[in-house]
C-alpha cells in the first residue's frame, strides 16, 4: 500500500477515534501497522530547521535531516554523524570537518563540504542569494564563525572570530541541521513547506492543520527506521488530545496534562518521563510600566505561590525554579540559590515601595505550546496570586504560534508580562539569547522584556569563551546570582517532560533534549 493511502488510512482512523472519544462505546479504533500516529501541540510554523525556535517544530525536524554532530542517545553529549570526525586547533578557533561519503539529500542530490558551506553561509551571509528564505532566528547559535571554507569534497573547515565553547553541542541543535541546498534554490521562501534533509524520514505532505506526513527513508546511511511513516497531527487543545490517545486515534501524545496522567495506568499505556534542561517563566516587561522597578519584579516573585503551582496545578511533574539556569545543567547550577519564597507580605511591602500598589497590568497567556506546561491554569493561578496582593491582571489569551509572534517582537507598548517556557542545549544559550542587552528584539534576539545589566553581559561573554568548563561554572553561577536579584523573570518552574505510548509503540524514549527520535521505534 503506497504511503499516502496509509496517511490517509490513519487519519480516517483518528477521525473515528474522536467519534469513538464523544461516544459511551470503549472499544478503541485501530490506527495502521507501522504508522505512528503523533499527537502534537500545535501546528509547526515551518519545516526549514534554520528559520524555527519552538521544539514543536523540531521534534519533525529531528526526523527529517541530520547535523554534523548530533546528542548521543539519551544524553546531551556530542557524538559524530554528517561529520565522522573533527580537529580542533589549539587555540580552539578552528573546527575542521571530515564527513561522510555517499550520503544523498532526500531530492538525490549529494551532500558534501559545499552544502554545509551553504547552510551557513545562507544563515550568517546576508549577501547570499538565499539569505532571504529566512529570517533565521537562531543564527545567534553561530554568531562566533567568520568563514566557512570548502577543503575539499568531504572536507569543510569553520574558523571562529574568538573559542566558543559551545559551538559542537550548536551544532547538534536543529538550527545546525544541514538542509538540501537544490531544494532551497527549487523553492526559495518556499522550502519551509517543501523540506529535504538526509534523515531517517522523508517528508511527504503538509495538510494545513491537519497533518504533517514522513515516510521512511529506505536508503538511510544509518540504516532504514522500522516504521513505514509517521503522522503528525496538531491537536491543540489537551484535553482533546487527551481523549484522542484514550480513543485510539493516536499512538503517541507529547505533554500530556498533569492531571490526565492518571488516566493512563495500566498495562494498555506507557507514561515516560525524563528530566532535562527546561525553565518556565514569566517575562516582565523591564523597560516601561511598573515592572521597570526592580522593586516590583521582586514583588512578583514573592506574590506568586510556585509551590502551589508545582503541586496542585501540576501534580508535581515540575520543580520550584531557583533562576534562570535549570539544575539539569549540573556542572554549571548555581546550588546556592534559593527561589524566592511565597511571601505576599514582603510583596505587598515592595509595592508600596514602588509606588505601584493597584497597578494595573496586561499578561499574555497561551493556550499550549513548547514546554509550557498547563499554560492556562497556570496563568489564572498566577492572576489570582498577583491580584491577591493588590495587583490588577488583565489576561489575553493567545494560539501558540500567534503568541510567538506577539511576544518574541518585544512586550513595548503591549504587555506587562507573558508566559515562556525554554528548553535548552547549554547553560550559555538561554541567558545569551535573552537576558544580554545586545539580545533585544531589534538586534535579533530573544529579551522581549529588555532586562540589561553590563555585568550580566560580561559574564556572559565571557563564559562563551572560556574554554576550561571549571571557569565556564564560576561564570555562569555568578551571573545566576544577579539575574535572581534583577528579578527580570518570575522564576516558575523545571519540568519533567512526559509522552504516553500506547502497548502497540516499542522502543521510544524521550531524550534529554526533548527532542523525538523515532528511527528506532516499533509499532505492531
Amino acid at each position: 500500500m503506497k504511503l499516502l493511502k496509509l496517511s490517509r488510512r490513519a487519519m480516517l482512523a483518528a477521525g473515528a477515534a474522536t467519534a469513538l472519544a464523544l461516544s459511551p462505546l470503549s472499544v478503541q479504533a485501530q490506527t495502521p501497522e507501522d504508522v505512528l500516529i503523533v499527537g502534537q501541540i500545535a501546528e509547526p510554523k515551518a519545516l526549514d530547521p534554520a528559520a524555527v525556535t519552538a521544539v514543536n517544530d523540531f521534534r519533525i525536524l529531528m526526523n527529517v535531516y541530520d547535523g554534523l554532530v548530533r546528542y548521543k542517545d539519551g544524553t546531551l553529549e556530542v557524538e559524530p554523524s554528517l561529520a565522522t570526525s573533527w580537529d580542533i586547533s589549539e587555540d580552539g578557533t578552528v573546527y575542521t570537518f571530515s564527513l561522510r561519503d555517499g550520503v544523498t539529500f532526500h531530492d538525490g542530490s549529494a551532500f558534501n563540504a559545499d552544502a554545509v558551506k551553504f547552510n551557513f553561509d545562507r544563515m550568517l551571509d546576508e549577501n547570499h542569494p538565499y539569505h532571504n528564505t529566512g529570517p533565521f532566528p537562531l543564527s545567534f547559535f553561530f554568531s562566533a564563525v567568520e568563514n566557512v571554507e570548502v577543503v575539499d569534497d568531504l572536507t569543510v573547515r569553520f574558523t571562529l572570530n574568538a573559542p566558543y565553547a559551545p559551538f559542537l553541542s550548536n551544532l547538534a541543535y536543529p538550527t545546525g541541521l544541514i538542509v538540501s541546498p537544490d531544494a532551497v534554490e527549487q523553492h526559495g521562501t518556499e522550502f519551509g513547506r517543501n523540506p529535504s534533509g538526509t534523515g531517517a524520514f522523508k517528508f511527504a505532505e503538509w495538510r494545513s492543520n491537519e497533518a504533517v506526513v514522513i515516510e521512511a527513508n529506505a536508503d538511510y546511511w544509518d540504516g532504514a527506521p522500522e516504521l513505514q511513516a509517521v503522522v503528525f497531527r496538531p491537536i491543540t487543545d489537551a484535553n482533546t488530545r487527551t481523549a484522542e490517545m484514550l480513543a485510539g486515534g493516536i499512538d503517541l501524545m507529547v505533554e500530556v496534562p498533569p492531571v490526565a496522567l492518571s488516566e493512563f495506568q495500566g498495562e494498555t499505556y506507557t507514561v515516560h518521563e525524563q528530566a532535562g534542561p527546561h525553565v518556565w517563566f514569566l517575562i516582565l516587561n523591564a523597560k516601561e510600566g511598573p515592572f521597570a522597578d526592580v522593586r516590583v519584579r521582586q514583588a512578583a516573585n514573592y506574590a506568586i505561590n510556585k509551590e502551589a503551582i508545582v503541586n496542585d496545578v501540576l501534580e508535581g511533574t515540575a520543580a520550584v525554579a531557583a533562576g534562570p539556569t535549570p539544575p539539569a545543567f549540573a556542572w554549571a547550577y548555581n546550588e546556592s540559590l534559593e527561589p524566592y519564597p511565597y511571601d505576599p507580605d514582603k510583596a505587598r511591602e515592595l509595592l508600596a515601595e514602588a509606588g505601584a500598589e493597584g497597578a494595573e497590568l496586561t499578561f499574555y497567556v497561551t493556550e499550549g505550546g513548547s514546554g509550557m506546561l498547563d499554560p492556562v491554569a497556570m496563568g489564572t493561578a498566577i492572576q489570582a496570586d498577583l491580584q491577591a496582593v493588590g495587583l490588577t491582571v488583565n489576561i489575553e489569551t493567545y494560539e501558540w504560534n500567534t503568541f510567538l509572534g506577539e511576544v518574541n517582537p518585544g512586550l513595548e507598548g503591549k504587555a506587562d508580562m507573558a508566559e515562556m517556557a525554554w528548553m535548552t542545549n547549554d547553560p550559555d544559550t538561554l541567558p545569551f539569547l535573552a537576558l544580554r542587552t545586545a539580545a533585544w528584539p531589534d538586534q535579533g534576539g530573544f529579551n522581549s522584556g529588555y532586562y540589561s545589566n553590563p555585568k550580566v553581559d560580561e559574564l556572559l561573554e565571557a563564559a562563551r569563551a572560556a574554554t576550561d568548563q571549571a571557569e565556564r561554572a564560576r561564570l555562569y553561577q555568578e551571573m545566576q546570582v544577579i539575574v535572581q536579584e534583577d528579578a527580570p523573570w518570575v522564576f516558575v518552574a523545571n519540568w519533567k517532560q512526559n509522552a504516553v505510548t500506547s502497548d502497540r509503540v516499542e522502543n521510544f524514549s524521550l531524550q534529554p533534549s526533548f527532542f523525538l527520535l523515532l528511527d528506532d521505534v516499533v509499532k505492531n
